[in-house]
Formats: structure tokens, sequence, C-alpha cells
């Protein structure tokens, strides 16, 4: 009994210790599971990012171009600075221990500070506090710094043997031209991410995908079978070639910068070039702008708006500091010809009138009269002119910009019509050009849409648009009636140049017929030929365009924005030029005719002359053509003569010799038909200088009796032939400039007396 009871109780024993070691088992076997299957993976990540280093290869940024492959955005090499506080630390020897050998005192970490921030422009205090982090192995010091300043910091760490200064190799946008099409192009961040412009619209196509260093290190107590490294290469960005033509656009930059500052304008310039036929932006420019490479800089166009600013700045830190320099610099960051909208003023009846010749609601000879106002339900709307027009056609009305005719041509289209012609000239719509912060147009409710709407509306007036929709739709005129979607980008092309992707003319919708677009062209011609754009006029070159000018809200604040859009050669149209000078002083000159539309002439006529168009004279111009000055020195005087006669020049000879040794003007000079070259001969010693009289105000007549009555010859632009009394308003060389007998004068012609 006792035997058997002992069995049992060892029998018990036995599973009880097996129990036991089958739940250690499944223990085991659980937690097995737990960490190959659950943390399996976690932890196999963990082990890899302990025995490996993972760095990233940062790709080439690509480049922006000009349409001719000019650089206007590249990369350029420059360093970060970085430190190791604790190395950084040891250069002092108050931080040494007993057991540090070499206790010379190299520099102390104040010293260090202060040096470090000398070169690096940086507060020294705050480098101080990154050295004498504790828990920190790594610290970054400056980014971009360039190549001058970082071998200036090296040379200071030569001369003084300092240990934990670093410095790693980076890249940094540069922007070759400063604030050339600034507005266009856009910047980047610190961490080469597009910020603005061109930059931010395509960030992912310049940017490129990074790469990737791995390779293999020995933890402690493990040894790895061999060192290893995996390079993934990385995938430079694309380059952007844009439509934008770096020639042109410093044509209209020049040009705009000249009329905000002669003006006076107080909220700046906008202008576009465009061409006509496929949609491809030339030139954009805002003024004033600001230079890409110091994108928070204050510019003297900020103090000029915010005198104190400068003061005003040093008072503020931190947050406070930068929301108020954000808040001063943005503004002038702002592209004007896409974000912003405005009252079109007159240049919208070139849209009124091409859809009136479409619908056939109104014939070229139609007569109409203006009294100077017109009434229009309970109110009374008045003409630019307030004595009125009187009687006029169809065509001098749109010459004459005239309110009251435009008015009533607007009543004939019809509300439903005009409406629908506003959706087809695309003035509803974002044109979608490559360019953030794009606005729509503004117009009347359809279904609050009121007969004094309707008038007001139809000369450009209760509504907005933007300068990208104005311009596309007249370049719609000029094309034959065609809406073609402006863009700004032509290509994306890889490192060696090799096209990736090519922007092809998108052409929107037909918004009027070729015939009524031939029809406007030539109406637009004789607005600048006889009307209201005659300080357009630009001899050989059939410019085309309308005038306007609108009153900013809330009207009588003496407040407004002049205009000018045009095109040229009128008979087979190239490029469109539109110019906006936004709020010049209350009281001074602020039509569109008189101070908008000189600009877009000049624009227009060193465009042209660039893109090789050649000009086509009428039999009244041929007078203003310039002839090219041949060289006549070295002949015999009867040689000069008859050289100069062929080419229609005249001669004047000083001196009693037959022999040439000098002319004034020198060769490839440009002359006026009629003009006078004058040559001395061997022995002449004939004073050569003469004072240039001030003929500015005067007319054509006057200035050309003071000046070749003075002996000098005259060059005379801006002055058509049609109608208008012109007055001289600027002269080159300046009055009272002593030159020699014979110099070209050029003289700049407007007449004051448009009033759109």
């Amino acid at each position: 009994m006792r035997k058997l009871a002992a069995t049992i109780k060892q029998k018990r024993r036995i599973l009880f210790v097996f129990g036991i070691f089958i739940l250690f088992v499944v223990y085991l076997i659980c937690n097995l599971a737990k960490w190959q299957l659950i943390r399996g993976e976690k932890l196999s990540k963990e082990a890899m990012e302990q025995q490996t280093s993972d760095s990233i290869v940062n790709a080439n940024r690509g480049q922006i171009y000009d349409r001719n492959y000019k650089v206007l955005a590249r990369n350029i090499t420059v360093e970060t600075v970085s430190i190791t506080p604790k190395d950084v630390r040891s250069n002092d020897a108050k931080y040494l221990t007993d057991e540090d050998v070499d206790k010379k005192t190299k520099q102390t970490v104040e010293q260090i500070a202060e040096k470090m921030g000398e070169i690096l422009e940086i507060e020294p205090e705050t480098i101080k506090k990154k050295i004498e982090k504790t828990n920190s192995g790594f610290e970054y010091i400056k980014k971009k710094v360039d190549k001058k300043t970082a071998d200036e910091l090296r040379q200071y760490i030569t001369e003084y043997s300092l240990k934990g200064i670093n410095f790693t190799t980076d890249t940094k946008r540069y922007y070759p031209y400063s604030n050339f099409a600034s507005q266009v192009i856009g910047f980047v961040g610190s961490d080469n991410q597009g910020l603005e412009g061109i930059e931010l619209v395509y960030n992912d196509e310049l940017s490129g995908t990074p790469g990737r260093i791995v390779s293999g290190r020995h933890p402690i107590g493990l040894e790895l079978p061999e060192d290893y490294e995996s390079y993934v290469e990385p995938q430079d960005g694309l380059s952007v070639v844009l439509t934008i033509d770096e020639t042109i656009q410093h044509f209209v930059e020049k040009h705009l910068e000249n009329a905000r500052i002669n003006n006076r304008l107080e909220e700046g310039a906008a202008s576009i070039v465009m061409d006509v036929k496929t949609g491809e932006i030339l030139a954009m420019a805002t003024k004033p702008d600001y230079d890409l490479n110091e994108p928070f800089a204050i510019t003297s166009a900020v103090e000029e708006k915010y005198p104190n600013i400068k003061e005003e700045l040093e008072k503020l830190d931190g947050a406070e500091y930068t929301a108020r320099l954000t808040e001063v610099v943005q503004p002038f960051r702002k592209n004007k010809a896409v974000v912003d909208s405005y009252e079109p003023g007159s240049t919208f009846k070139i849209a009124v009138a091409s859809m009136a010749l479409e619908e056939k609601v109104v014939k070229l000879t139609d007569n109409f009269y203006c009294r100077g106002s017109i009434k229009v339900a309970d109110r009374n709307i008045g003409c630019a002119n307030r004595n009125g027009h009187g009687a006029e056609t169809f065509v001098q009305g749109v010459q004459n910009s005239c309110n009251p005719v435009f008015i009533e041509v607007g009543a004939r289209v019809g509300r439903s019509k005009f409406l629908s012609y506003i959706k087809g000239f695309g003035f509803l719509d974002k044109t979608g050009i490559e360019l953030p912060g794009e606005v729509e147009g503004i117009f009347h409710d359809p279904d609050n849409f009121k007969e004094i709407d309707l008038a007001t509306a139809s000369f450009g007036q209760g509504f907005n648009v933007t300068p990208l929709q104005i311009i596309t739709a007249a370049s719609a005129v000029a094309n034959g009636g065609v809406l073609t979607k402006p863009h700004l980008v032509k290509q994306l092309v890889d490192s060696d140049k090799r096209v990736v992707k090519t922007t092809e003319p998108e052409f929107v919708r037909q918004a009027i017929s070729e015939e009524t677009a031939n029809t406007m062209c030539e109406i637009l011609e004789t607005v600048v030929s006889e009307g209201a754009g005659k300080n357009a006029y630009l001899a050989g070159y059939r410019i085309a365009g309308k005038t306007g000018t609108s009153e900013k809200l809330p009207r009588g604040n003496g407040k407004y924005i002049a205009s000018f859009i045009g095109f040229a050669p009128a008979d087979d149209p190239q490029v469109a030029c539109l110019v906006i000078l936004d709020q010049p002083p209350i009281g001074a000159t602020y039509y569109g005719g008189i101070i908008a539309a000189p600009v877009a002439k000049s624009i227009l006529e060193e465009t042209l002359q660039y893109l090789g168009v050649e000009p086509k004279y009428t039999q009244e111009e041929m007078s203003y053509i310039d002839i090219t000055v041949p060289n006549v020195t070295g002949m015999k005087v009867s040689e000069a003569k008859q050289a100069l006669s062929d080419i229609g020049l005249k001669c004047e000879v000083i001196g009693n010799s037959d022999l040439i040794i000098d002319q004034i003007p020198k060769v490839s000079s440009k002359l006026s038909s009629g003009s006078k070259v004058v040559v001395y001969t061997e022995g002449s010693e004939i004073q050569k200088t003469v004072k240039i009289p001030n003929v500015v105000g005067c007319t054509a007549a006057a200035a050309n009796k003071l000046l070749t009555d003075a002996g000098l010859n005259i060059r005379i632009r801006g002055l058509s032939s049609n109608g208008g009394a012109a007055s001289c308003v600027s002269q080159s060389p300046t009055a009272g400039s002593v030159v020699e007998k014979g110099t070209v004068v050029t003289l700049d012609f407007a007449y004051s007396e448009v009033r759109d």
C-alpha cells in the first residue's frame, strides 16, 4: 500500500515537472513567434540601421533658360558650416581635464564664437550657445556659405589649429541677372525648394530625385563578414526653357522702370509682350521688382513706401520681425500681370467693337452723334470729351474712343450676346498660364445684368479683368480671331539639353471670324495713326492699338490706371504689347494715350527691330527714313558730294582744300532724308562745336528751324502724319550740350490733346 502510494506520488511529480517543461517550451515558442513574426520586421530594420549608414545624395536642381538658352537660374557650389560642440570646447583650456596632455590655450569659446560670428555674419552669442551644448554631438552654424567666406574661416581654423569646425559641400541657387524677370522666375528657399514663380510651379521637375549611399559598419561586439556599400545614383532635375526672350525682356524692363519713375507711379507698372500666333510670352515684367538672390532684402522701392522700415525692424525680434518683414516685402514680389485684376477701361472696346461687327449690328459707315454725354436709364454718362465729338462714323467713334458711341453699340449687341462674347474672349476664366496665383475676371451676374450695367461695360467699366486676359483677347483679334492659351514654358530638357517635353500652342476657340479680325486690325491701325493712340505711332511699322484710362474705386478719388494695348505690324501682326501704369499721383497726367502709349511704342520699336521685322514706309513717311551715313573721309569733295547726294543727304564743306580729313556725323550714324553731313578738309581751322538749343515744347517745324540754324541735324520720333498738334517732349543730347557741328539731335514728340 505504501509502495503504491509512493509510486503515485512519484508519477505526479514527474507529470508536474513535465508540465512545467511543456509550459516553458510553449512560452519559448510563443516568444519566438512574437519576435520573429510580430516584431521581426521592426527588429530587422533596427538592426540594419545599427549596422549600416544611409546617406542622402542631393540631386542637382535643373537650370532655367530663356528661349535662346541663356541661363536665368543655375546652381553654384557653396558650403555648410557645422560644429561638433565637444571638439570645439576642447580648443579652450578651461574645458580640458587633468588627463589632457595638450593644455595650451588656442582660443577661448568666446573668441571662437566672436570670430565665427564676424566671418559668417551671425550673432556670436547664438554660436556660443551651440558650442556649449553638452548633450549634442552636432550643430549647424550656417548653410549656403560662399567659397570666399568659407576660405576665410578655414584660414582662421588653420592659424589656431582649431578642432570641431566642419565643412560640407552644398549647392545654392544663383540668378545671374539678379532682378531680371523676378516675378516670373521666382526663387527657392534654403532647402532648394521652389517658393515662387516658375521655381515653385515646376519644383518637382527641377528638383530631380535624390540618391542614396548605404554602407556597412561594425557595431561593438559584432563582426560583419565584409564591408559593403550600395550607391543609388541621384537623378538630376530637368531644366526649364522659358518662352521669355532675354533681350526683349530687357527692353520691357528698361522702358517700364523709366515710366514708373518719370510718372511717379504709386502702385507700380506691368507689361507683357506676347507672340500673337503661338501664345508664347516673350516678356513679362512688373515694376518695382526685387533681387532673386536676396528676396527678403529691403530695396529702395520698399523704403520709398515705408521710409522708416529699417529702424522699425531693428526694434523687432523673432516671429514679429519675420512677420513684419514679410508684410512689407511680399507686395513687391507680386506679379501684377497675373494676380491683379482691374477695370480695363477703353482697351476693352476692342472686344465690344469686334462683337458688334461679328453680329453685324454695326457697319463701318454707320453714323452716330456725341453730345458729350448720353442718358441711360436714370443716369447721365459722360464722354471723355465733355464738349462732345459731334457727328462721327463708327470708325471715328473707335478712333475717338467715344463712350456714347460704344454705349449705343453695346445696346445693339444686347445683353445675352454681350455675355456670350465675354465668355468667348476668355474674360471669365483663368488662362491657365504656368504661374501661381492667377485670378479670374469678375463680371456681372447674368441674372442681374441690367441695362445700366451693359452701358458701362460697353466702355470697359464696372467689371474686372487681368492684364493677361486683355492681351490674350487682343491677340485673338490680331491673329485672325483665334483665342490662344498664353504660356511661359517652351520645353523641358535634360542635363544634355535633350528635349523631354515640348509645349505646343493650344488654340482654345474661334472667338470671332477671320474677316472680323482683319477689319478690326485695319480700324485699330487708324486709332494709332489718326486717333487717341497717336503717341504710339511708329513710322514703318503700322502699329494697331487702343488706349485705356480707368478710374479706381471709389469714383472721384483721383486715382487712375493708364494703359495701352497694341500689336504690329497691323497687316501681319507678330507681337502684342500691353503696358499698364498704376496710379500716377493725384493731379498728374493719367491718360493712357499720353503716358502709356509712348512706352508701348518704345518697346514695340526695339522688339520689332530685334526680331528682324522689316519696316514698310508710306510715301509720307519716306522723309523720316533713317539713312546710314557712309564714310567719305579720304575722298575728294566732289566725290563726297556725289556719294551723299545719291542717298538723299546734303553736304556742307568746311575748309578750302579738296581732300576730306573728317566728317560729322560719323560713319554709320542715322540721318533722315535731306539731312546734312559736314565735312572738313585739310588745313581747316574753323570752330567745330556748337551749343544745342532747347526745343522741348516746340512743334516739329519750330524745332527743325532752331536746330538746322545751329548747324545740327534732326531725327524725329513719334510724329504721326495725320492730324493733331504734337510738341517735343524730350531731346537727346540735352539743351546746352556742346557738340560738333552736324551732330544728330533726336527728338521725341507727343500729342497732349488725347483724352483716353
